[in-house]
């Protein structure tokens, strides 16, 4: 979700493989999984279960989740270019609050993390009804968003609705895959993590066709074609492996992980760390059309940017799993794109500079949430609350997602020095605004050590 990410964590159980999670939002779900492992039910064996790791049912529906990552996923992340329209159209230019509908959009899914993953992992046996109706609230947002002629209502549907839907039928799928996928779970979410630098290649480009040749209208009616044609014959392929009688319950969760410094303060960076992330795949678009750098150049540096991230999530996930501090990487990831922030993008007048900056922003950006799972485990090691503690991570970027819109709308405002449309010069305090939230991630993260600090100046 942001984007995909890869994380790594040790499960508790007597087999511990290295594993990878997509956009941080299959980690929690899985780590709840693993409590109650494989069945122990007498009266069945293992021969009438379909195969883990391998064997047509599991290989059908990691295909089938592909599909469902790269495309439904992958719509909201292009925002941008939608962003970069609507400015130019009567019905919204000029209106500041374009951009809650993209950060909504893709916003719900971490905000209900807390939420929807207990859920599914208590009623499991309610999955496959969860994604009939998760999928059509998505399919009649984009529909009912062709319609929209105030932006009320166009944040109502593409928006709220499209966002809704996401959330109510994406976990269920997640739960799937980690039922099938066991031992070979890392392979499993490395290839979810590829769907959606894959559609982040290309979907930027059809949509800005389709939005420069057709308007709004017919491009999201389009789209919602497109995606039930696409995704509606793989839905009878998402199916679980494991009968719901043979679920566990859930487990009583343990909450001391509440009165730990160090919960509060990667909870306190990793919300500063959201609240300055989502700027650049917001405005890009936006600021290379105040810069007339082509009508593609908008999708190009947000086809780059999705790519690089999916190489900077793995690259951050395997320093994780090889035990490099969390902490170094979490001040490297947000200290460099703070830096590219404030000197790339803040200085760029040209689009190679804005390509290397689309590019080294992605990488280290997105690194940050590759790095949660073992920011949960640093936090508390019970089974329990791992899960939680992951969950409300997502929910801290969930909050620096949907705020982004509102107060992007408001700093670009407060830059404009005409009523015309937005220059360059418009987006210098967005600009800065994204680089001092990602400075202050990092210097959140450096208090664990103040007292270490403050102990070394008494002694002197």
């Amino acid at each position: 979700m942001s984007n995909t990410e890869l994380v790594t964590l040790t499960l508790p159980q007597s087999v511990t493989p290295t594993t990878t999670a997509c956009e941080g939002r299959g980690t929690a779900l899985r780590q709840a999984q693993d409590v109650e492992g494989e069945p122990t039910n007498d009266s069945r064996t293992d021969q009438e279960l379909a195969p883990i790791d391998g064997g047509p049912a599991a290989w059908r529906l990691l295909c089938a989740a592909f599909m469902f990552e790269a495309l439904l996923w992958g719509f909201p992340l292009s925002f941008g270019v939608f962003q970069e329209h609507y400015s130019k159209i009567p019905e919204f230019a000029n209106n500041r609050y374009i951009s809650v509908v993209g950060t909504i959009a893709s916003g719900f899914g971490y905000l209900g993390a807390p939420i929807i993953m207990p859920f599914v992992h208590r009623y499991q046996r309610w999955q496959r009804q969860m994604i009939w109706i998760g999928w059509p609230i998505c399919m009649a947002g984009l529909v009912f968003g062709s319609f929209a002629s105030t932006l009320e209502v166009l944040i109502l549907t593409q928006g709220v609705a499209y966002g809704l839907g996401f959330l109510i039928f994406y976990y269920p799928i997640l739960s799937m895959v980690n039922e099938y996928w066991i031992a070979r779970r890392g392979m499993a979410y490395g290839v979810l993590c590829g769907a959606s630098g894959a559609s982040g290649s290309v979907m930027p480009f059809v949509l800005q066709a389709l939005l420069a040749k057709y308007g709004y209208r017919t491009t999201l009616r389009a789209v919602a074609v497109a995606l039930s044609l696409l995704t509606g014959p793989l839905i009878p392929l998402l199916k679980g492996r494991l009968p719901p009688s043979e679920r566990a319950n859930m487990p009583k969760i343990n909450w001391t992980f509440f009165r730990s410094p160090l919960f509060w303060i990667y909870s306190a960076s990793n919300l500063m760390q959201g609240f300055g992330y989502f700027f650049p795949s917001l405005y890009l678009p936006s600021y290379a059309s105040s810069l007339r750098l082509g009508n593609k150049s908008g999708a190009l540096l947000l086809a780059l940017m999705s790519v690089s991230q999916v190489g900077g999530q793995f690259v951050f996930g395997s320093l994780s799993d090889r035990k490099v501090p969390v902490n170094v990487l979490a001040c490297l990831s947000t200290l460099i794109a703070a830096v590219a922030t404030l000197t790339l993008w803040r200085l760029a007048t040209s689009l190679p500079v804005l390509i290397v900056f689309a590019i080294v922003y992605g990488f280290f950006g997105a690194g940050f949430t590759a790095i949660w799972a073992r920011m949960s485990t640093a936090i508390t090691d019970d089974v329990t609350a791992g899960p939680i503690v992951f969950s409300l991570l997502n929910f801290g970027k969930g909050i620096g997602n949907v705020f982004a819109g509102p107060v992007g709308g408001l700093l670009v405002s407060t830059s404009k020095s005409s009523g015309g449309p937005p220059s360059s010069l418009s987006y210098r305090w967005v600009i800065v605004f994204t680089g001092v939230c990602m400075f202050a991630s990092a210097c959140t993260i450096c208090l664990r050590y103040s007292k270490y600090l403050i102990n070394a100046l008494v002694v002197r």
